[in-house]
């Protein structure tokens, strides 16, 4: 993990890191971040958030409106269907304010354990290991677990990892997963850590 960070400055481009660290605006980004590229996802997160920063301004739109404002994000009818039930529920059951805590965001429509765990690293400074598609490639690559699931890979981490690195983990490892440890031929030749790596299922790298 030094090395990580010795090797990616932070704040990382993610996504989340640009929204700011309001908890609203984190969910929002996380929603629209699923199955869309975050080039994408950042410039519809934008324009969402230009027109409606808020819970109580998210409901003055129609779900229409909010399809046109995120689109051509994955899935976009259908986040905009959920963003709008997200809005309602935090405003009657949570007094307009998101919740810091796992059980209530993962009853939200369209909210998993990812986009929980980092609402609730970024927005709470509450310690949770947000894994999504890079931690759990990089993770197992490098042969620290081994693990089938994303929730799999969490539950594992969190014996493995010091607690006081969990929030930061997911931010250095998408960084690392974006420009050096891709999906598809790694870029083994520069890895910060690669003589510590085993290479699991890397089959060509540059």
């Amino acid at each position: 993990m030094r090395r990580f960070v010795a090797a990616h400055e932070l704040p990382s481009v993610s996504l989340v890191a640009v929204t700011s660290r309001d908890p609203f605006r984190i969910l929002v980004s996380t929603i629209l971040s699923l199955r869309t590229r975050d080039e994408v996802t950042l410039a519809a997160t934008r324009r969402l958030v230009a027109v409606a920063p808020t819970v109580n301004s998210v409901l003055t739109l129609s779900e229409d409106q909010i399809a046109e404002l995120i689109y051509p994000c994955g899935f976009y009818r259908t986040k905009a269907r959920q963003l709008l039930q997200i809005a309602r529920i935090i405003r009657d059951q949570h007094n307009g304010t998101v919740p810091a805590d796992r059980d209530a965001l993962l009853a939200m429509p369209g909210v998993g354990r990812k986009t929980a765990n980092l609402v609730l690293g970024l927005s709470f400074a509450i310690p949770a290991i947000c894994v999504d598609t890079h931690v759990h490639r990089i993770c197992n690559r490098l042969g620290w677990i081994q693990s089938r699931t994303p929730d799999e890979s969490e539950r594992l981490l969190e014996q493995l990892v010091p607690r006081q690195l969990w929030i930061e983990m997911n931010e250095l490892l998408v960084l690392f997963g974006q420009q050096t440890c891709t999906p598809q031929s790694p870029w083994c030749s520069v890895c910060p850590i690669a003589a510590r790596c085993r290479r699991v299922g890397v089959t060509r790298s540059r």
